[in-house]
């Protein structure tokens, strides 16, 4: 594996290159402020490419405005061991902040899913789209997990409709490869990674792994994850992702992962 300060580089380089093709990227201060359409948001980080100034709570501030008139969501990330002063920055204007481990695919074990369950790569045409994103918007909102969670009924608003076009333009043009594990013909489980050629450099960030509360506990997450990993690999130089928790981290290290560093959060509710 390469040094550590070379694969934070990189996983920098992927964070500033994300937005691009989605925003128009507006400056406050030391922060870039990705603005795009809400049904696909980017949070603010910061700027790589400035005269290394640190962030301020000021920037910080104004970043918040940016996101706001615009209707998105106010949102920060940052590796803190890249830009060690933001958490102090963002708790001084008023945002919570949360450390995710950042982990990187290292010598990531195939696994087997459980007898009854198989894998599939989503397409961009598949009419069971909105069915997918529904398993991660419950596994999502019940993070701890619980056999009886009311698994609500598809979200068929506009708001939905027009995340799931959007979903369906990053899957065909190879923006997000997306997987999901079936069981007895209905989705139970999903994940995504997302691939970013810098440079001729592939890097890829797995995100979305997500499982149905009451399926939780049988490898579905870990074992997506694998597939997910291996299919990246197929082009890409890095894989990495953000795990939920320490917990998470934990199983993630067990399937081959190796904890690189940290990634922080940084949000506003509306």
């Amino acid at each position: 594996m390469s040094s550590r300060p070379g694969l934070l580089e990189c996983i920098e380089s992927y964070f500033a290159a994300a937005p691009l093709l989605d925003a128009r990227v507006e400056r406050a201060g030391a922060l870039d402020v990705p603005i795009a359409d809400v049904t696909w948001p980017h949070p603010a980080r910061p700027r790589r490419d400035g005269d290394g100034a640190p962030v301020t709570v000021d920037d910080v501030r104004a970043a918040i405005e940016l996101q706001r008139r615009a209707g998105l969501p106010a949102a920060l990330e940052w590796i803190p061991e890249c830009s060690p002063e933001v958490a102090g920055a963002a708790r001084a204007a008023g945002m919570p902040v949360e450390e995710l481990p950042l982990l990187v695919a290292d010598d990531v074990v195939d696994l087997v899913l459980p007898v009854g369950v198989r894998l599939f790569l989503v397409g961009a045409e598949d009419p069971q789209l909105p069915e997918y994103q529904r398993v991660a918007d419950i596994a999502f909102a019940h993070p701890g997990g619980s056999s009886d969670v009311h698994e609500a009924p598809l979200d068929t608003s506009p708001e939905a409709a027009a995340r799931t076009a959007v979903l369906r333009e990053r899957i065909a043009e190879g923006r997000t490869v997306m997987m999901v594990a079936m069981e007895n013909g209905r989705p139970v489980a999903v994940g995504s990674h997302q691939p970013i050629d810098l440079d001729g450099t592939v890097v890829s960030e797995i995100v979305g792994v997500a499982t149905l509360p009451r399926l939780r506990a049988r490898g579905l997450g870990a074992g997506i994850a694998s597939a997910l990993v291996a299919h990246a690999r197929e082009t890409a130089d890095l894989v990495f992702l953000a795990a939920g928790d320490d917990d998470v981290a934990r199983v993630y290290e067990r399937v081959g992962f190796a904890r690189l560093a940290t990634t922080c959060v940084a949000e506003l509710a509306d």
